[in-house]
């Protein structure tokens, strides 16, 4: 059935005391994207109409991440820490032009998934007019409790230090998120006041005033997964855990193979084709596009890299922006890639170096190669032929290109343009001066007084 506008509203000016950071929380990375990101792109695809941020002040790191992952969106300031609810009222300009849903998340939750939020609306969808993101975690304490009746309706949200025992006992826990399907919202929330333990203004009051008000308010279920705030570093790393055990699960159930899943670590954009096959150790970092049947063998850290279909990378290789290999090409043991472009059948399978180039198809570049990219100001682009080999040891001045079936001998330095179908080499002659080396050895010795 159609749905009524939605409007997702962010909360994103908590300081994060415990992250002992010098970084706005939500700044702080799961997957390769922060968490005010993760949160963002959940809400886009979760399909909000609007989205209204709250920020602290002096916050300018998180605006502009806000306006990077979401440019529409729009951005309010908390002046003061009052509790939740206060952090709400601080979007009030935008709850009050709009009329539709409105759903209320916390930026530091960034695993909490799209469904879940749909999972809400649903129960509004029901005859709720308010919808708990609930969640039953194995303890319980430290939690907000959800309380309901007989009939399944929820009759209130009680802190834990506002608990009583028998309350504390209650298993399902407040996961924060709030969804509201209330025509006069903003009336409804400045009626909530300070009177609790921490003199704040919680939005969890708004299930009481609610049901003083005869609209009906229901729970929806979510994951322990869901709810997982992140206020620590060590909640950093388990939600990291958590995303990484999704994203391999996801990778394999898609046709990869991950030979030993539990070491490959993927970012949040990670894109595997069929038939890939990924071995121990490997780091994806953001911007990484795999097509199908590619093999990366052990021990591989790559980042903005296109590879596609049928070529081999590894062991050890590091792809770095801008790497685009080609269908069937090889790049091995100890080579790195950057802003380079191998295009099909291509080969540097040993200890090189190629940034800033082209590789052009077939060409083959030997153990020990360097593209000398840089001078110390500019960068440069080296051009690598079709067919072209580049034999061992070889450094190539940039810019400079190698022409198409060239051959550069072994331990050369090429510093100009090679015409096509040509050999070049690049040697200082060789001279052997017998009896040398013992003749040295004798005069350092004798200087030292060992003779």
């Amino acid at each position: 059935m159609p749905h009524s506008p939605l409007l997702i509203v962010i909360l994103a000016a908590g300081k994060g005391v415990r992250m002992r950071s010098s970084l706005a929380k939500v700044l702080h990375g799961v997957g390769g994207r922060s968490m005010l990101g993760h949160v963002l792109a959940t809400a886009n695809e979760a399909g909000a109409s609007k989205i209204a941020l709250v920020v602290a002040p002096g916050q300018d790191k998180v605006r502009a991440e806000a306006a990077k992952a979401a440019p529409d969106v729009a951005i309010f300031e908390q002046t003061t820490q009052a509790g939740t609810a206060d952090a709400v009222l601080a979007a009030a300009p935008a709850i009050a032009a709009h009329q539709g849903d409105t759903i209320v998340m916390f930026a530091d939750t960034p695993l909490i998934r799209p469904q879940t939020l749909r999972d809400m609306i649903a129960v509004l969808d029901a005859g709720a007019a308010v919808s708990v993101l609930g969640f039953e975690p194995d303890d319980p304490t430290g939690y907000g409790r959800v309380l309901r009746d007989d009939s399944g309706a929820v009759t209130a949200i009680r802190e834990q230090k506002d608990a009583t025992e028998a309350e504390r006992a209650v298993r399902l826990c407040n996961a924060g998120a709030m969804a509201f399907r209330v025509p006069q919202l903003l009336d409804l929330l400045q009626a909530i006041d300070n009177k609790n333990a921490a003199s704040e203004f919680y939005l969890t009051d708004a299930v009481g005033l609610a049901r003083q008000r005869g609209l009906p308010v229901r729970v929806a279920v979510g994951s322990v997964e869901d709810a997982m705030g992140v206020n620590s570093r060590v909640q950093l790393a388990e939600a990291e855990a958590v995303f990484q055990q999704r994203a391999r699960i996801r990778a394999m159930e898609a046709g990869a193979t991950l030979v030993a899943p539990e070491t490959v670590w993927f970012s949040f954009d990670t894109r595997l084709g069929q038939d890939v096959t990924i071995e121990p150790n490997v780091v994806f970092g953001p911007g990484v596009t795999v097509e199908d049947e590619v093999t990366i063998l052990a021990n591989c850290h790559i980042t903005g890299a296109v590879i596609r279909k049928g070529a081999r990378v590894g062991p050890f290789t590091r792809l770095r922006p801008g790497a685009d290999l080609g269908e069937g090409a090889h790049v091995g043991n100890f080579v790195e890639v950057k802003a380079a472009v191998l295009e099909k059948g291509a080969k540097a399978n040993h200890l090189a170096y190629l940034g800033d180039g082209h590789i052009g198809a077939d060409a083959n570049i030997g153990a020990g190669t360097i593209f000398c990219n840089y001078d110390g100001f500019d960068k440069h682009r080296t051009i690598i032929g079709k067919g072209a080999f580049v034999g061992s040891n070889s450094a190539l001045v940039a810019p400079v290109t190698i022409g198409d079936g060239a051959y550069v001998g072994s331990g050369s330095v090429i510093t100009r343009n090679v015409e096509p179908d040509s050999l070049v080499v690049e040697r200082a002659p060789l001279e052997v001066r017998p009896g040398w080396a013992a003749k040295y050895r004798q005069m350092k010795l004798r200087r030292k007084g060992r003779s």
